[in-house]
């Protein structure tokens, strides 16, 4: 059983995470959110560029159904194996064999033309009340309650150690959308395949405190995604 020393370390080390990331949302925010005298000349310019911006190729203000499916990268589950963690699923989340899914709860989500627009994919895709766990002897990682921010390439989500909150929304997963494919429209719904997803800085530091290693590196190859969404009637 881990010692009450080594729990404390993790809950410190995972509120220094969450707090990295606020700073780093803060820091992001954008400069022109402060007026200036050239805000006119701006506007004006903006308002040109809007009329000719491009027009979606497919736009969903409310999602309402479907999943998020990653198919797990070999190099992903001989890590686990590895480091005798052994994984499964919170909620309505499944894994069959080396497929992981979680269904999507909520959200929204625009895309354009690829090149038209930087980034043509935006949105949320939201998976209320599911997730993936990851366990070696009496200690039980959660990360649930996954948020896909593909604007930003990142995948944020709430992270448990036996039970206790540890970070929520905690920056978990990096997004690579190079080998995204063209979207495909088919019998009422959309499907977005081809999406890399790699272990955050953040995520592979909670992990590597939590299970007593650093064979977690930043960057690992968890698998590739197909995201399907349901099209309104």
């Amino acid at each position: 059983m881990r010692s009450t020393t080594s729990t404390f370390r993790t809950t410190h080390r995972a509120r220094r995470i969450l707090g990295g990331v606020a700073a780093t949302a803060l820091v992001a925010l954008p400069l022109s959110a402060c007026g200036t005298e050239n805000d006119t000349a701006e506007a004006a310019s903006t308002s040109e560029s809007s009329q000719s911006a491009p027009e979606p190729v497919a736009a969903i203000d409310a999602l309402t159904g479907e999943d998020t499916q990653i198919t797990l990268d070999q190099g992903f589950l001989d890590a686990l194996g590895q480091l005798k963690l052994t994984p499964g699923t919170i909620g309505e989340a499944t894994l069959e064999g080396a497929e992981l899914s979680f269904p999507i709860t909520g959200g929204n989500v625009t895309v354009f033309e690829p090149g038209t627009v930087s980034p043509y994919v935006i949105g949320q895709l939201q998976h209320v009340s599911s997730g993936l766990s990851l366990s070696a002897g009496d200690t039980t990682v959660q990360l649930e309650n996954l948020n896909v921010d593909p604007g930003v390439s990142r995948v944020y989500g709430d992270v448990s150690v036996n039970g206790k909150t540890a970070v929520e929304s905690a920056f978990l997963f990096q997004l690579d959308g190079r080998t995204l494919n063209p979207l495909q429209v088919e019998d009422g719904q959309a499907v977005l395949e081809g999406t890399e997803v790699k272990i955050s800085e953040p995520a592979a530091g909670l992990l590597n405190d939590t299970f007593g290693t650093d064979a977690v590196k930043p960057g690992l190859l968890v698998g590739v995604a197909e995201i399907t969404v349901d099209l309104p009637a």
